[in-house]
């Protein structure tokens, strides 16, 4: 494979199934877990999506990895449904990929990240974010 970050990319992405916005909604309803990694600053200036979990991507596989010290209550085996989600998509595939390759087999991403998500009409919340440290 070439070298590059849109070789890193793809190699991310194959064999993950990614989500629609509006498959990630119906995947949180079926109990998935959905992750916003996003700055606060993103966040801020795009809004909040209900229903999510706000984890910062640099302690990202310490909270969701069931066997850490650090891992967030929700997480309590390695064959739950994640979603991560990002400001356009790109950064949640990797994040995903390196869930997948902790175990987490069945993390995936959501394309086109919450840009995707508001050409969609989806809802955003007026509540605070869900933000696990």
């Amino acid at each position: 494979m070439s070298p590059g970050v849109e070789a890193l990319l793809e190699q991310a992405r194959a064999g993950m199934t990614r989500l629609t916005p509006q498959e990630t909604v119906q995947a949180a309803t079926r109990g998935a877990l959905v992750i916003d990694t996003r700055t606060d600053a993103q966040r801020r200036e795009q809004g909040h999506l209900p229903g999510v979990i706000v984890i910062d991507r640099t302690v990202l596989e310490w909270r969701l990895d069931p066997a850490s010290d650090w891992r967030i209550p929700e997480a309590t085996g390695y064959d739950i449904d994640i979603v991560v989600v990002c400001r356009q998509g790109y950064s949640s595939s990797l994040a995903a990929a390196s869930l997948r390759a902790l175990g987490l087999h069945r993390a995936t991403d959501m394309i086109g990240g919450v840009d995707a998500w508001r050409s969609a009409g989806l809802p955003f919340s007026d509540q605070p974010a869900d933000v696990r440290l």
